[in-house]
């Protein structure tokens, strides 16, 4: 008999997995369907002994001194200040589109303020900002829409920015600096060892076991156990009774080149050209020196694990109602991008995670809480 039954090893599962075996002393039996912790985060050397993320590139960041707080009893960190470029109309030029991507496109020397007017001039109005093609027309227009985002997020998502909402593409900012820097928050970095030593490092412990490639819909009725944390994908945890909430998912083609270098930065978006829709090359990230490479491509698809709920009306809608039988199981947490169907970064995961303990530890008395009382009464 376990005191918990964790389904799911990514960040939301390992994260309460580690907390509950450490700071309750209760027991966590933690499964997941793949051969690996640490769900699409995962990372391994390679043939080339790179050190490559077989899910595509994950990039660590977060404006939470309390998530790197708690992440830092696991890992070290490597500085990283991602950098992604675009190639329009045969060109690299940074992406969010900033001063230099502007200059560059159209052999201009503009500066700040003269952008600032140069977006304005091309800006058009939309009374209300709903979907992602309203956001980038109405911040620079439709000429920038056409070559930066309508093709990227078609190939992304499999539908026109258009018939997405607006979350899609406001993500991106438009800056009038020179700042290259795909994100700005105030910690950015990399562990230093890798994803998946950090999470190992997370789970080792006397209190959790692990069972890989165990499929919950399988086994859920022979383990024995108090208490359940769901990170699966919710529509299926209630076996689709509505239906299926939509995913988009992702294929990745790894190589590896007899060159030290491929491309001057880690990623390099394609929105105009290929069917893939970016590639990665993974010793940007890790800032390991070997004398061949490693990279990926990267071809969104219908088919395979879910890795984004598609964020469109309808599919809120009907996340809705599984978030209705959801709320009446009050045996079961649902934490996760996949469990409540939200595009979350894996800072958010985690902050999720640990907001989630501390609703556990509100609501639950432990069972080294109990064996404090006991002690105490005797």
């Amino acid at each position: 008999m376990f005191d918990w039954l964790i389904v799911g090893a990514g960040f939301a599962g390992s994260v309460l997995a580690e907390r509950i075996a450490s700071q309750r002393g209760e027991s966590v039996l933690l499964i997941d369907r793949r051969n690996h912790v640490g769900g699409n985060a995962y990372d391994c050397h390679d043939d080339a002994g790179v050190l490559v993320h077989r899910y595509g590139p994950h990039i660590f960041h977060t404006n939470g001194q309390q998530i790197v707080d708690y992440l830092s009893q696991f890992t070290d960190w490597r500085p990283y200040e991602h950098r992604v470029l675009a190639r329009v109309d045969g060109k690299l030029l940074p992406i969010p589109i900033n001063l230099d991507t502007i200059n560059r496109l159209y052999g201009l020397d503009l500066s700040s303020d003269e952008l600032e007017r140069f977006f304005a001039e091309r800006r058009e109005k939309v009374d209300e900002i709903r979907t992602s093609e309203d956001v980038v027309v109405s911040t620079v227009g439709r000429e920038l829409y056409e070559k930066f985002f309508r093709g990227y997020t078609r190939k992304q998502w499999g539908m026109d920015p258009s018939e997405l909402n607006k979350s899609v593409t406001s993500r991106i900012p438009t800056r009038t600096n020179r700042d290259d820097r795909y994100f700005t928050d105030s910690f950015q970095a990399m562990p230093l060892h890798g994803y998946t030593r950090m999470f190992e490092r997370m789970l080792k412990h006397p209190k959790i076991k692990i069972m890989l490639q165990t499929d919950y819909r399988e086994i859920r009725d022979q383990i024995r156990y108090n208490r359940l944390i769901f990170t699966g994908p919710v529509d299926e945890f209630f076996d689709w009774q509505y239906g299926k909430l939509p995913y988009r998912s992702l294929r990745f083609e790894h190589r590896t080149l007899d060159q030290e270098q491929f491309q001057p930065v880690a990623v390099v978006n394609y929105p105009q050209t290929e069917d893939f829709t970016r590639i990665t090359e993974y010793k940007h990230l890790t800032g390991q020196k070997a004398p061949k490479t490693s990279i990926s491509y990267e071809y969104p698809t219908d088919v395979g694990d879910p890795y984004y709920p598609v964020p469109r009306a309808e599919n809120e809608a009907l996340y809705k109602r599984y978030e209705a039988l959801a709320a009446a199981r009050s045996d079961v947490w649902f934490v996760g991008r996949l469990a409540t169907y939200r595009y979350y970064n894996m800072d958010q995961v985690v902050g999720q995670a640990l907001a989630t303990f501390r609703r556990i530890q509100d609501t639950l008395p432990s069972a080294a809480a109990g064996e404090r009382a006991k002690v105490a009464a005797e």
